[in-house]
């Protein structure tokens, strides 16, 4: 089936998977550009418009900007925040903060998406240990989408690694498939069971996104309606890729052209 087959699994074309690759390219350049800038003192709306700026220069359109009306083109989620972070003119990073910074772009019909949670200056060993812990589910579960592997092969995998490590997943977020649309078929949660929900294809799209807490699970959203936050006031962090499943195993779309280590997840 192509990604014209509703709300099934879409299984690209090598054209599609041409385009979807141009706009994860994209969407890994911002990144890069946000990586470099964020230090003490900027602030998350300063970030935002880098963001949208860094999308309209390659000619792509910022994918979250007016999404069921959410009012920027990046996510930008400090400390406690765990994902849909409104940039604030009044939101000023500081030494030893965290900042997830999560985007997506359209680009000839098709999406791209990713996250990457930085710190600020120097921060804190359990700051800095959420960090590798999180980068590292995301590695385990991209690790997992190959042919006939299932989905709850990938939340397992995050699953293992994150409590293996004593921190908590998020279960009120999941990845998704991608591709014309920015949340396509099927929803991938960050917890599962191995062996069960949908068997993996060569050409399947998928942002795989774990989300994990430093203390509890449990999240809330702000008034603002989208910012959502620990229960706990602890801290959070948010890595996530755009992968490919082929037949050769998983192709990272969102990895920047200049990375070694998995960078941007």
């Amino acid at each position: 089936m192509d990604s014209r087959s509703g709300d099934r699994i879409s299984l690209k074309t090598p054209d599609e998977v041409a385009r979807l690759r141009a706009a994860c390219r994209v969407v890994a350049e911002v990144l890069a550009e946000l990586q470099a800038a964020v230090s003490p003192g900027i602030t998350t709306l300063e970030l935002d418009r880098l963001a949208e700026a860094g999308a309209r220069r390659r000619r792509a359109e910022p994918a979250f900007l007016g999404y069921h009306g959410y009012p920027a083109s990046l996510c930008a989620s400090v400390n406690e925040e765990v994902v849909h972070g409104i940039p604030s003119a009044s939101r000023v990073l500081r030494e030893g903060d965290i900042i997830g910074l999560d985007f997506g772009v359209v680009l000839d019909g098709f999406y791209g998406d990713a996250a990457i949670t930085l710190p600020v200056g120097a921060v804190s060993d359990e700051a800095r240990r959420l960090l590798e812990v999180t980068r590292g589910a995301l590695e385990a579960a991209v690790s997992e989408a190959c042919p006939d592997r299932r989905v709850g092969d990938l939340g397992a995998a995050v699953q293992r690694h994150v409590e293996s490590s004593g921190f908590a997943v998020v279960r009120d977020f999941v990845g998704h498939g991608i591709g014309r649309r920015l949340h396509e078929p099927p929803q991938i949660p960050n917890f599962g069971t191995p062996g069960t929900g949908p068997r993996l294809r060569a050409g399947m799209a998928l942002a795989i996104e774990p989300m994990v807490n430093l203390g509890r699970c449990e999240v809330d959203t702000r008034e603002d309606g989208w910012t959502a936050y620990t229960v706990d006031g602890r801290l959070s962090a948010h890595f996530e890729h755009t992968v490919l499943v082929t037949e050769n195993g998983p192709e990272i779309l969102t990895l920047h052209p200049s990375a070694r280590d998995g960078a941007w997840g």
